[in-house]
C-alpha cells in the first residue's frame, strides 16, 4: 500500500519546445525550469496536454523527460505523464520516468478504443502502475480530449484496492460534484489535483490544495495572490484575480489555445516554437496581435514590480 503522498501548490504543465521545423528544441528546457523556479511554482507536469505528448514519438518523450530531469536539479517536483493508447508504451515510459527521478507519474484514459466503464479503465491502468511499484500513480482525467466522461469517483472506488500505488487524480474537468466526491472518498485518502486554471477558485472553496495548469507557466502570481486572498477570507479580491485568469485563458483560446500559450512564452523570452499538426501554428502577425492584446489586458502581477516586458517582435 502506498504511503500518503500529495502534491501541493501550483504545478506548471510546461510546453514542449520545438524548432520551427517541428523538431525538439531541448535547449529551451533549462530556461523553462529556471523561469518556473524564479516564479515560485512547486513542480512540473511534463508531457501532458500542454506538452503535446500525443503528437510526439516515444523516443522524443523519453528525451524530453531526460532533459527536464537534468534541468530541474531537484528544485521542482517532477511529475511525468506517461499516458498512451498502448499501455505497453505507457509502462515503458513509466519505468523510464522512475529511472529519471520522477516523484510521480500520471496516465490519461486511452482515447481511440475507450474503456466502457470504471472497472475497464482500472484494468487498463493497472499494468502501467504495476510497472513502477511504490511510485505514486495518478489518473489524468481530461474528458474534453479523451472522450471518456465517466464519474471518476466510481473509478477511484474500483481502483482503490487494485492499484496499490494509486495516489489520486489530476482532475481537468468542470464537474465539481464529482470533484468533491473524489476528494472525500475514504476520508480524503486520494490526492486530487485540479486542472482547470480558470475555475481554480471554485476548487479552492471545495478544499483543493494542489493544481496543475498551463497558465502557471505564464502568470503564476495571479494564482498565488488569489490563493493568499482566499486563505485570508478576501473573496472579492480572490474573485477579481480569478477574473484575470479567465480573461487570460479567453485570450489564449482566441489564438488557438496551445498555440497562443506558446506565443506568450516567447513574450517572456522563452521561445517554445510552433505547435505540431494537427494543431495550427500562428502566423507572425497573429503572434504580434496576441502579444499586444496580452499587454493591454495587463494580467501580469507575475513580473517584478508589475512591469511586463516589451512586446517581442516575432521572427
Amino acid at each position: 500500500m502506498l504511503k500518503s503522498f500529495s502534491l501541493t501548490g501550483l504545478i506548471a504543465a510546461p510546453h514542449t519546445p520545438f524548432h520551427e521545423d517541428g523538431s525538439l528544441n531541448l535547449d529551451m528546457v533549462p530556461l523553462q525550469a529556471d523561469h518556473l523556479v524564479s516564479q515560485g511554482v512547486q513542480g512540473v507536469f511534463v508531457a501532458g496536454t500542454t506538452g503535446e505528448s500525443q503528437s510526439m514519438a516515444l523516443e522524443e518523450r523519453l528525451a524530453l523527460v531526460e532533459a527536464w530531469s537534468r534541468a530541474i536539479k531537484a528544485r521542482l517536483a517532477l511529475v511525468v505523464h506517461v499516458g498512451s493508447n498502448s499501455n505497453g508504451d505507457a509502462s515503458y515510459l513509466a519505468k523510464h520516468a522512475r529511472d529519471c527521478g520522477a516523484q510521480a507519474i500520471a496516465a490519461c484514459s486511452p482515447s481511440f478504443f475507450k474503456p466502457l466503464g470504471p472497472d475497464i479503465l482500472v484494468e487498463f491502468h493497472k499494468p502501467i502502475a504495476d510497472a513502477v511499484p511504490g511510485l505514486p500513480f495518478y489518473h489524468y482525467h481530461i474528458p474534453s480530449f479523451t472522450g471518456s466522461n465517466g464519474q471518476i469517483g466510481a473509478f477511484l472506488r474500483s481502483a482503490s484496492e487494485k492499484i496499490p500505488n494509486l495516489a489520486g487524480v489530476k482532475f481537468s474537468h468542470t464537474d465539481l460534484a464529482d470533484l468533491l466526491d473524489c476528494m472525500t472518498l475514504e476520508g480524503g485518502k486520494f490526492d486530487i489535483l485540479f486542472g482547470c486554471d480558470e475555475m481554480l477558485l471554485g476548487a479552492l472553496a471545495l478544499g483543493i490544495k494542489g493544481a496543475v495548469g498551463s497558465t502557471y507557466n505564464i502568470a503564476p502570481k495571479i494564482y498565488q495572490d488569489m490563493i493568499e486572498a482566499f486563505n485570508r477570507g478576501d473573496l472579492a479580491q480572490a474573485r477579481a484575480l480569478q477574473l484575470r485568469s479567465v480573461r487570460l485563458v479567453q485570450l489564449m483560446n482566441e489564438f488557438g489555445g496551445l498555440a497562443g500559450g506558446k506565443a506568450l512564452m516567447g513574450q517572456l523570452g522563452i521561445e517554445c516554437g510552433p505547435v505540431r499538426a494537427p494543431l495550427v501554428p500562428l502566423a507572425r502577425e497573429q503572434v504580434q496581435a496576441l502579444r499586444e492584446k496580452f499587454l493591454l489586458q495587463k494580467p501580469l502581477a507575475s513580473f517584478e514590480n508589475g512591469k511586463a516586458p516589451a512586446v517581442v517582435q516575432s521572427r
